[in-house]
C-alpha cells in the first residue's frame, strides 16, 4: 500500500511569535559598611596612605549607613580613613571598581561619612597632610586656657604607639576645661567622631552648656624642652549638677582612652583625678551614667583598693564576715542580705564619694577578701550572692506572691469597688509557672550568679595577692 498523500492547508496558520527572552540584573545585596572600610590613627603624614598607622578595630559603622547598615551600588568598594592623633582632622580614601543601581540605589558615601566625621573630614588629601605641621600645636593651644589638675611622672615607660622603643622624658597631666568657652568646644568638636565611633551609645555633649566639663589626660613630651609636645591619651565629659541647697553632684557621662593607650591603666589614672576632685571640692558624689562592663571593671577595682584603707568600711567587712562564719547559710530558709550598716554607707559617700549602688557592688567584693580560709565557707559566699541577685531580678514580682484582689459591694460605686490582701498561703494568688518555665528562670538565675562570682574573683586577684 501506498502512503496517503496530505493535501496541502488552502489557508496555512500563521506561526507562533516568539517569546522575548527578559534578563534581569542581580539584585544589588550591598555590603557591610564594617566589612570595606579601615580606620587608622596616625601620628605623621608619612603614615598616610599606609597601614604603618594604628588600625582602629573593631568599629561599629554600619548604623551611619542606611538602615540595614549596608552600602549599594558599588563593585569592589574599599574605604579607608586615616584620623590625625595631632588635629583629630580626618581624610577618606574611597575606590571602586565600578557603580550601578541594582534596585536599592547608590548610597551617597560621602554624605554618609560627614555625618561622622561633620567638619574635621578634609575631601583634599594636601589638604589632610598639611594639617600636621599647621595644626602641630592644636593640643597645645587648646589645654593652655584650662586648669592643670594633677601631673604624674612616667618615668619614661609610655611609648609612642609607632615606636619600639620607650619614649624620652614626658608627663602625664590632667587638664579641666569648662565646657561654654570657645577652646573647649573647639577641642570637643574635633574629638566628636571618636565619640561615635568607639563611646557605645554615645550622643555629643551640648557645647554651649557650662556645666559640662572635659577632664583631658595629656601627655607631654619633653624632646624639646623649649618646645614641648603635647599628646591628647584619653578625656571625659563630666557633668556637674546642683544640689540643693548649696551643693553639687558629679555625674561620669563619656569617658575614652584612645585605643593605641588602652590597657596601660590610663583609664584608671583618669577615675584616680576625678575621685581626688569629687573629694577636693566636696561634691555630694561621684555617679557614672550607664558604665560598660570594662569601665565599670576598672572603676571598681579602683575603689576597693579605697575602700580596704578606710576603717570604718574595713570594721564593718570584719563585723560581716564572723557572722557568715557562724552557720550553714545554705542550709537556711531565709538567708540575710549581710548589706553594710547604713552609717557606714553614708561615711563611704561622705569621704571617698562613692555613692551607695557603687558600695554594694564593692562590699561583696570586701567581704570575699575577708574569708580565710576562704575554701571552707565559699559555699556559704555563693549562697549570699544568689539571694542578692533573686532579690534583684525578682524581687519586685515577688511582691505581688500572695496577694489578692476581691470586689465588695459598696453603695458608691460597683464597679470600683475592691479590696487586695495577701495570703499567708504565699501560693495563692501567685503567678504560676509550668515545669520548663521554672526550669529556664532558675538557669537563668544561676548563670547570672556565676558571672558574678567570677567578677568577683577577678577584681579580688588584683587589688589583693591573697587570693591569686
Amino acid at each position: 500500500m501506498g502512503q496517503k498523500q496530505q493535501q496541502p492547508n488552502p489557508d496555512p496558520l500563521p506561526e507562533p511569535k516568539k517569546r522575548r527572552r527578559v534578563g534581569f540584573s542581580n539584585i544589588d545585596a550591598g555590603v557591610e559598611a564594617n566589612d570595606c572600610t579601615k580606620i587608622y590613627l596616625v601620628s605623621r603624614k608619612e603614615e598616610v596612605g599606609t597601614s604603618d598607622g594604628f588600625c582602629i578595630s573593631p568599629v561599629d559603622l554600619n548604623s551611619f549607613f542606611e538602615e540595614d547598615g549596608k552600602i549599594y551600588g558599588y563593585q569592589g568598594l574599599k574605604i579607608t580613613i586615616w584620623i590625625s592623633s595631632i588635629s583629630f582632622h580626618a581624610h577618606a580614601d574611597i575606590t571602586f571598581q565600578g557603580t550601578s543601581d541594582g534596585g536599592k540605589g547608590i548610597t551617597d558615601l560621602k554624605s554618609a561619612l560627614e555625618k561622622i566625621f561633620g567638619e574635621t573630614l578634609l575631601e583634599n588629601k594636601n589638604d589632610f597632610l598639611q594639617t600636621f605641621s599647621t595644626e602641630n600645636n592644636f593640643i597645645s593651644s587648646a589645654v593652655s586656657t584650662g586648669e592643670k589638675l594633677q601631673n604624674k611622672a612616667s618615668n619614661g615607660h609610655i611609648s609612642h604607639f609607632n615606636s619600639n622603643s620607650e619614649a624620652a622624658s614626658s608627663d602625664l597631666e590632667v587638664v579641666r576645661m569648662v565646657v561654654g568657652n570657645l577652646a573647649a568646644g573647639h577641642l570637643y568638636s574635633h574629638l566628636v567622631p571618636l565619640v561615635l565611633l568607639l563611646v557605645d551609645g554615645s550622643n555629643p555633649i551640648d557645647v554651649t552648656d557650662p556645666s559640662w566639663e572635659l577632664y583631658l589626660l595629656i601627655q607631654k613630651k619633653m624632646d624639646q624642652p623649649e618646645k614641648p609636645q603635647h599628646l591628647l591619651l584619653g578625656f571625659t565629659a563630666v557633668y556637674r549638677f546642683y544640689r540643693y541647697p548649696q551643693g553639687s553632684r558629679l555625674r561620669l557621662s563619656q569617658i575614652l582612652v584612645l585605643p593605641p593607650y588602652q590597657h596601660k591603666g590610663y583609664g584608671s589614672y583618669i577615675v584616680e583625678v576625678l575621685s581626688n576632685v569629687a573629694i577636693s571640692e566636696n561634691v555630694y558624689d561621684l555617679t557614672v551614667e550607664e558604665p560598660l562592663d570594662y569601665f565599670q571593671h576598672v572603676r571598681t577595682c579602683y575603689d576597693v583598693k579605697r575602700l580596704l584603707a578606710f576603717d570604718p568600711a574595713q570594721s564593718a567587712v570584719k563585723s560581716a564576715v564572723m557572722r557568715l562564719k557562724q552557720g550553714k547559710l545554705s542550709k537556711k530558709t531565709c538567708v540575710p542580705r549581710f548589706l553594710p550598716p547604713p552609717d557606714v554607707v553614708e561615711d563611704v559617700r561622705k569621704t571617698l564619694k562613692i555613692n551607695k549602688k557603687q558600695f554594694l557592688q564593692c562590699w561583696e567584693i570586701l567581704i570575699y577578701l575577708g574569708l580565710d580560709p576562704l575554701e571552707k565557707h565559699m559555699e556559704d559566699y555563693v549562697t549570699i550572692i544568689s539571694n542578692r541577685v533573686k532579690a534583684d531580678i525578682l524581687g519586685k514580682d515577688s511582691e505581688t506572691v500572695g496577694k489578692q484582689v476581691i470586689d465588695v459591694p459598696s453603695v458608691h460605686d460597683k464597679e470600683m469597688s475592691f479590696v487586695m490582701f495577701r495570703s499567708r498561703n504565699s501560693k495563692v494568688g501567685g503567678v504560676q509557672m509550668d515545669e520548663d518555665q521554672a526550669k529556664t528562670q532558675g538557669e537563668q538565675l544561676q548563670q547570672l550568679v556565676d558571672e558574678r562570682i567570677e567578677e568577683v574573683k577577678l577584681i579580688a586577684q588584683k587589688v589583693s595577692q591573697k587570693h591569686v
